[in-house]
């Protein structure tokens, strides 16, 4: 049997580093951010269970506490990029979150809530 020959090695290298490549770029689709108007609609001592779950829709999370609930939405932001070559694939997904955590006493009134604006930070990178 014949070794195989430094030119023939070479050539081979050679077609792997000149074969197209592919760059990959993807966002989340199901992203949809809380409106402003609606979270001006939230008023503590006075908006219900209900009327918040009437704006935002089922919630992400629900938690029972020693005195009430609280109710979590998040909307959630995903970028990615990848780099696809023959022999070597890389990847970058950057994540952030929207979230709005609404707080109910027993009888389902909104006593307080907290809102986190960063799903807009998600970027491309670098893989």
């Amino acid at each position: 049997m014949k070794p195989i020959g430094r030119t023939f090695c070479c050539m081979v290298l050679s077609a792997f580093l000149f074969l197209p490549g592919c760059v990959i770029l993807g966002k989340s689709k199901e992203y949809k951010p809380f409106e402003t108007a609606k979270l001006e609609e939230l008023k503590t001592g006075e908006s219900t269970a209900s009327d918040v779950l009437r704006l935002f829709g089922a919630p992400s999370e629900v938690v029972k506490l020693s005195n009430g609930n609280a109710y979590v939405f998040q909307r959630t932001q995903s970028k990615g990029t990848g780099l696809i070559l023959f022999i070597l694939n890389m990847g970058y997904t950057n994540t952030h979150h929207d979230r709005l955590v609404c707080f109910f006493n027993d009888d389902d009134v909104l006593t307080h809530y907290g809102v986190t604006m960063d799903a807009d930070n998600a970027a491309y990178g670098l893989p």
